[in-house]
């Protein structure tokens, strides 16, 4: 990129929005003063409806039509979130693209900073969270939790603490476009590209509206994604696990035999054959869900649907 376009980008913000009414006039409160004072040849806000449910997409669609800068992708229905960012990215035109949470948890203020990082050559600048007390407790503990396994298990060791606020050169959103998956983790594949990256750190705020739409019970799955994505670890324990668990049934077995042999005849055991049962069975139902969720993720790919439908895209185009 020449240095003048690398010093005065094209800045494109990319926001999905699920049913966020309450946080968007706030957003845009904040999101606007914040671009017209960086210095760029201009920007856009990208925003994904991700088949919001509440007046999310009427709002949108009132500010397109004042705000030339403004574009608004319609999804024709709730695809998730990681759809829809995917979604953004793709509609995305800038030089830079950054995508962002509406409910302004991540400061909007940062992005001056990532711009700065970026015109001394970074491609990739990753807002990390330096202070996440504004998150509950258990919130916390395991999202450690999830980083310290994901990282281990995994060939791609993904940035704790690193959300999807973030500073992308073109060249590597171009090179986001060209992974074809459908279950997409997006954390994972913005690891899995590379390319050079820095860390600024920030403060993590409170939502400014609204409740968060992960419940503890997709946080789950979402690490559970996240996991699979990335690594065949979890078939290779069960393997281990397996061979162990049969190395430990032919020494028991042994035992068993020179016991008889020294002292005759043991006590039935009834209650610790139902123990050695009902492990083992669960042991091969916990193995038989790991191959399950391994084989689930091949079936969803070899459908080949598309990731995100759009319905419309609202926008205001330039007076003349």
């Amino acid at each position: 990129m020449p240095e003048q376009q690398r010093q005065r980008p094209f800045i494109s913000i990319v926001a999905p929005f699920y049913n966020e009414s309450e946080a968007l006039g706030r957003f845009f409160e904040v999101m606007g003063p914040v671009l017209a004072g960086v210095e760029c040849r201009g920007y856009e806000i990208v925003c994904v409806n991700d088949g919001s449910r509440d007046d999310s997409l009427a709002k949108l669609i009132a500010v397109s039509n004042m705000d030339t800068h403004v574009r608004v992708v319609d999804l024709s229905r709730n695809f998730g979130k990681e759809a829809a960012l995917t979604a953004g990215i793709d509609a995305a035109r800038g030089d830079v693209v950054i995508p962002i949470d509406s409910d302004l948890q991540d400061p909007p203020g940062l992005i001056e900073v990532m711009l700065e990082e970026w015109a001394k050559g970074a491609d990739v600048v990753l807002a990390k969270r330096a202070d996440r007390s504004s998150d509950g407790y258990l919130k916390r503990r395991t999202a450690e939790l999830f980083y310290r396994v994901h990282n281990h298990l995994s060939d791609i060791d993904i940035p704790e603490n690193v959300g999807d606020y973030r500073l992308m050169d073109r060249t590597v959103v171009d090179a986001l476009k060209q992974l074809p998956e459908r279950r997409r983790f997006m954390k994972g594949l913005f690891a899995w590209v590379g390319f050079n990256t820095v860390t600024v750190e920030y403060v993590r705020e409170a939502r400014v509206a609204g409740q968060s739409k992960f419940s503890g019970w997709k946080l789950w799955n979402f690490a559970i994604e996240g996991i699979t994505s990335f690594s065949t670890a979890p078939l290779r324990v069960t393997t281990y696990v397996g061979l162990v668990i049969s190395l430990a049934a032919f020494a028991f077995a042994l035992y068993i035999i020179l016991r008889t042999l020294i002292h005759g005849v043991d006590w039935p055991g009834y209650s610790s054959l139902i123990v050695v049962i009902l492990f083992m069975g669960g042991v091969q139902l916990i193995s038989i869900g790991l191959v399950g969720e391994y084989v689930g993720r091949i079936y969803m790919e070899s459908k080949q649907r598309p990731i995100y439908i759009v319905r419309r895209v609202y926008e205001r185009k330039q007076d003349a």
